[in-house]
C-alpha cells in the first residue's frame, strides 16, 4: 500500500510541476512588436505585428500572413509543409522554421505601449 501512495504522490508532483511550467511559459511572456524574416541566417525583412497584411517570402516559396497581432505561414512549397502546421506566433521569441527553404520567422520586441522612447 505504501508503494502505491508514493506512486500517486510522484505522479501528482510531476503533473503539478508541468502545470506550473506551462503557466509561467505561456502567460509570462509578452506579446511581440514585429517579426524578423531570415533566409539562410541573413535578415531579409521586418514586419510589424500591428499592421495586417500578406507577404510573399523567399521569392514566393512561402507566404507570411499577419493579422490581429499574430503571424503565420499560410503557404509553403516544401513537401511536408511543417512550417504551415506550426500555427500562429505572437509572443516574444517564438519562431517558425521552414528547413527546406532555409527560412525563419521570429517574433521580436515588446508589445506596443503608450510610451515611446527616444534615444
Amino acid at each position: 500500500m505504501k508503494k502505491h501512495l508514493w506512486d500517486v504522490l510522484l505522479i501528482g508532483g510531476c503533473l503539478a510541476l508541468a502545470l506550473v511550467l506551462f503557466l509561467t511559459s505561456h502567460f509570462g511572456q509578452e506579446g511581440g512588436a514585429g517579426v524578423i524574416v531570415r533566409v539562410e541566417g541573413e535578415e531579409v525583412a521586418r514586419y510589424s505585428l500591428y499592421q495586417n497584411g500578406t507577404y510573399p517570402l523567399n521569392g514566393g516559396t512561402n507566404t507570411l500572413v499577419i493579422e490581429n497581432g499574430a503571424a503565420w505561414l499560410s503557404h509553403a512549397n516544401c513537401p511536408d509543409e511543417l512550417c504551415v502546421k506550426q500555427g500562429k506566433i505572437r509572443l516574444n521569441g517564438q519562431v517558425i522554421t521552414c528547413l527546406p527553404n532555409k527560412l525563419t520567422v521570429t517574433v521580436y520586441g515588446a508589445a506596443q505601449n503608450d510610451v515611446d522612447l527616444v534615444s
